[in-house]
């Protein structure tokens, strides 16, 4: 296996500390925002757009990912962060889970094309197939961390687990050895679900762009997203919290929500159905200003 540190280097008062996990998230990121400006540039827009949002999106997308995975223990039974809830600052140790970045980031980026006049679906339609091009390379690091993993398989991809890292009951050496169990890679499964639905995506608006109307991509992303979840929690995900006790994990839920939600909104962006609070999208974008305009700097007076 892959050792999670890449180097280490040490300041004197802490412990400067490089992962494969860090390392991949970022390259995710950018790789996805690359994608994104070059969707808002092929609709004539300015991709600078995409970069301005980019730094509010990295914290309120880590804020938001921490939130829910805080609350989802909670109602998975757990009460570490309860009896101390200072723990909740502490990434450090572990513990985000990428539903809650999703729906915070939503809330931020509406917010912020609100005020800067920009048109929200432009936005929508960009970040939908670059979310699922940078999860899917950050699941790399869940590799390197061994884990997101699933249950034991004897299927030739199966992938190994250190006893340190295994679950309940897997970590039963006995039942379970080292030497011969192999697990689903989850990791994996997720990361192909994401690229190859990415490149459906990328596929239609390069071939039908044009005849697309505006949200149909950012309904058909959060379907995407919200269906390969599903069944991934379904199948392939025994860590994460369940539902007050119930057999269905949370993450299980808010997934089905995503895909009903980007249901909802292909089917009025399509003009299938109409509602009061949402209108049906267009073949073009709004004509507005993507970009402030340069406020004139004042010339000094020049001396007579």
């Amino acid at each position: 296996m892959i050792d999670p540190i890449i180097f280490s280097i040490d300041l004197g008062f802490t412990q400067l500390t490089v992962r494969w996990y860090g390392v991949l998230i970022v390259a995710g990121v950018l790789i996805a925002a690359t994608y994104a400006s070059w969707y808002v540039k092929r609709k004539n827009e300015d991709p600078n757009i995409v970069w301005d949002l980019l730094i509010w999106l990295l914290i309120s997308g880590i804020i938001g990912a921490r939130l829910w995975y805080v609350i989802a223990d909670i109602i998975g039974g757990g009460t570490r962060y309860l009896e101390d809830p200072i723990r909740i600052l502490f990434i450090n140790e572990g513990g985000l889970n990428i539903l809650g970045g999703v729906m915070v980031g939503a809330i931020v980026t509406w917010y912020y094309t609100k005020r800067n006049n920009i048109d929200f679906w432009l936005i929508a339609d960009a970040i939908g197939p670059a979310y699922l091009i940078g999860q899917a390379i950050g699941r790399w690091g869940n590799f390197i961390n061994q884990e997101l993993y699933g249950p034991p398989t004897t299927l030739p991809w199966g992938i190994p687990i250190d006893a340190e890292h295994r679950l309940p009951p897997w970590n039963d050496l006995a039942t379970y050895p080292v030497e011969t169990t192999r697990f689903h890679p989850t990791f994996a499964y997720e990361m192909i679900w994401n690229l190859v639905l990415a490149g459906i995506l990328i596929y239609l608006i390069v071939k039908h762009g044009d005849k697309l109307r505006t949200g149909v991509i950012a309904g058909l992303s959060l379907i995407a997203a919200g269906v390969g979840r599903t069944w991934i929690e379904l199948y392939f995900r025994p860590d994460q919290p369940r539902f007050f006790g119930t057999p269905v994990s949370t993450s299980l839920i808010i997934s089905v929500i995503f895909a009903l939600l980007g249901l909802f909104i292909v089917l009025v962006k399509a003009g299938k159905i109409s509602v009061p609070f949402m209108k049906p999208g267009s073949t073009e974008y709004a004509k507005r200003f993507t970009r402030r305009p340069p406020v004139p700097r004042k010339t000094r007076r020049q001396k007579m």
